[in-house]
């Protein structure tokens, strides 16, 4: 696959990314994902967060020394200090300089974590045995999705991640815009189809297939984990 085919809507996607973390609602996410009191609204995004973080963990050994694991698009930290506590040698990227401070301001003290700031599909971050990108594609095209797996192929036999299932409700609360208070609402999520998605995955990277999917439905948090691994 050509990863300039879906190039420009990735650097757009991204850039609003970057813009909404660091300039907007740092503080709200550094709340969310803390032990602070939140919104009723928020307080089903923060279960349903700490689900999707725990199914993900599950798909990782439980003892991972000796293991390098690249945790895509890490926020603030809370995967990628699980999976250091494992054992991990974790590179943890994101695109926000404000949410990587606040993750290495909480991790713990002798943990091997390697906060970035930067680009997830980065050639120069190495190879792992394992990439985790929790809600961290979910406000990319398909296409875009696709052409970041296929960045991650060749340099790891393990991905798990998110997406934005394509299911009727989030469709609608996508197109009604409630997904976040208007006051600090997040850039688009792209709903996909799960279907699509998985003929895609198989056009674009003949090599893996799709090991397991699975939904966590938590209120306002809809989201959608998929293993995919080399054949």
């Amino acid at each position: 696959m050509a990863h300039s085919v879906a190039s420009n809507t990735y650097a757009e996607s991204r850039g609003r990314l970057e813009q909404y973390f660091d300039q907007t609602a740092r503080k709200a996410w550094e709340d969310l994902t803390s032990d602070v009191p939140v919104s009723g609204i928020r307080a089903t995004v923060r279960a349903g967060r700490d689900e999707m973080r725990g199914l993900l963990l599950s798909t990782l050994p439980t003892d991972m020394h000796g293991m390098r694991l690249l945790d895509a698009g890490c926020g603030t930290g809370a995967l990628a200090i699980a999976a250091a506590e494992r054992g991990a040698e974790v590179v943890a990227i994101d695109v926000s300089q404000g949410l990587i401070d606040v993750a290495a301001r909480r991790a713990p003290e002798g943990l091997s974590i390697d906060w970035r700031v930067g680009d997830m599909r980065d050639r120069s971050l190495g190879i792992f045995d394992h990439v985790i990108a929790m809600d961290s594609l979910i406000h990319y095209e398909m296409m875009d999705v696709v052409g970041v797996l296929d960045a991650w192929s060749g340099r790891t036999n393990h991905i798990a991640f998110t997406f934005a299932p394509g299911t009727l409700m989030l469709r609608a609360m996508h197109m009604a815009g409630k997904l976040f208070p208007r006051s600090d609402r997040s850039p688009a999520i792209k709903p996909i189809a799960e279907a699509s998605l998985s003929r895609a995955i198989d056009t674009a990277l003949p090599e893996w297939q799709v090991d397991f999917t699975k939904r966590v439905s938590s209120g306002f948090y809809k989201s959608q984990a998929m293993g995919v691994s080399r054949r």
